[in-house]
């Protein structure tokens, strides 16, 4: 069944989130934070882990600047947020702090930016038992409760950003994968594993990084490989 993967994913999000509001109160204050620590630390882990597969570091590096610019210019950081408060004002009017939106940004972003979105979507789009998404789930599931714990109900709503996006993904799944080659692929995941990264250091609270804005280099970094380094390519 197409799409499988997609409701499984959302279903552990909502499933983790629903626990982590259940006993999240229950989770001393520390506990949460070293929690989350760890996640960050992880996090950081992924995204190198990613990045040093790259072939040429200037393509993740340029693509990820000119994305960045690009996001700052379509103020994506901002539109992010504004969904965020969208859903704070429709689901927890009473709520006076921005852990919503922080949670909401925050987990949407980490679960919707790597590897396994773009493989599972392909995998997904198949048909075949989506096990990649199946594997991504559970571990969103798990830090859906965590997130939930620290941030409250904002993480919660990060189901509809996996849904719409790996939904989308699903649907374009077959495309993409004619779309991009192994060349492209690698590169990609490069510059995804430098917002992953990014992720973790805000995470971590090292530094607070627009992540928002680093989004549109995942679109720029493969055009910028398949103008530059693919046979048949635009000047190759």
């Amino acid at each position: 069944m197409r799409g499988l993967g997609t409701l499984i994913n959302t279903l552990t999000v909502l499933v983790g989130g629903g626990f982590g509001l259940v006993v999240g109160h229950r989770i001393p204050e520390r506990m949460r934070v070293t929690v989350v620590q760890i996640i960050g630390l992880i996090t950081l882990v992924l995204g190198m882990s990613d990045v040093i597969k790259t072939h040429n570091i200037v393509f993740p590096l340029v693509g990820m600047v000119f994305g960045g610019l690009i996001g700052e210019l379509l103020r994506v950081e901002e539109r992010l947020i504004q969904v965020g408060e969208l859903l704070k004002s429709k689901f927890a009017s009473g709520s006076t702090d921005n852990r919503f939106v922080t949670g909401f940004v925050t987990a949407s972003l980490l679960f919707c930016v790597g590897p396994l979105t773009i493989l599972g979507a392909i995998e997904d789009a198949s048909g075949k038992t989506p096990q990649l998404y199946i594997i991504k789930g559970s571990l969103d599931g798990f830090m859906t409760v965590i997130f939930t714990a620290l941030y409250g109900v904002g993480a919660i709503f990060s189901a509809v950003s996996v849904f719409v996006v790996q939904g989308t993904l699903t649907l374009f799944g077959t495309r993409i994968d004619v779309l991009l080659d192994d060349r492209m692929r690698t590169e990609l995941f490069a510059a995804g594993g430098v917002a992953v990264m990014a992720i973790g250091l805000n995470l971590l609270e090292i530094k607070k990084i627009r992540l928002g804005s680093l989004l549109p280099g995942l679109v720029v970094t493969p055009i910028l490989v398949w103008i530059f380094a693919t046979p048949g390519g635009f000047w190759s």
